[in-house]
């Protein structure tokens, strides 16, 4: 059996949103995004929406503990499926501490997404850096270095950071926007 396409999972997820509202799920629509569980339990977007639903709706005959349960194990497997993504684990860590009353593990959590996204958060603004660097223009140098200001307060101790904007200051010192430090 062929894996669903992408444009596949998200037409299904679009036809489960279109079967109930944004803060009060239908049963049609808990029937499509559980239906989309099954058959891509991988489907991380899937799965965050499904128990943020679950969690915004009181679903006949199903006790709130069950409820609990089903919404946990898909926020940890939305988790695992994206590898410890920070929205994944921010998702969890906001279950773990309002829903579970366990602040020790919610804060490992928070802590994890927090540093996730911040590694993320410094490989985007070197990417940027450089992009801007490389374009060698006055307005993408002006650019680069503002946010290289922002990346070293941000990020003191990052070597790469440090280095992105050194060959930033260094291109602006030859078109003459800033003073030449070597000189």
């Amino acid at each position: 059996m062929a894996h669903p396409s992408v444009e596949e999972l998200l037409a299904k997820m679009r036809s489960a949103r279109e079967a109930g509202g944004a803060n009060q799920a239908s049963a049609e629509q808990l029937r499509q995004n559980r239906e989309l569980v099954a058959a891509c339990p991988a489907f991380t977007p899937n799965l965050l929406e499904l128990a943020r639903l679950l969690l915004l709706t009181d679903e006949p005959g199903v006790d709130a503990s069950q409820a609990f349960s089903e919404i946990q194990r898909l926020l940890e497997q939305a988790v695992r499926a994206s590898s410890r993504s920070a929205p994944s684990l921010l998702e969890l860590a906001h279950f773990t501490d309002s829903i579970r009353n366990d602040p020790d593990e919610a804060e490992r959590l928070f802590e994890e997404s927090a540093a996730t996204a911040l590694g993320s958060l410094e490989g985007a603004w070197s990417a940027l850096i450089n992009l801007w660097t490389v374009r060698n223009r006055r307005e993408t140098l002006e650019k680069a270095l503002e946010l290289g200001a922002r990346a070293e307060k941000l990020f003191p101790d990052s070597a790469g950071i440090h280095a992105d904007v050194a060959r930033a200051r260094s291109f602006a010192a030859h078109m003459g926007l800033i003073p030449d430090e070597n000189s």
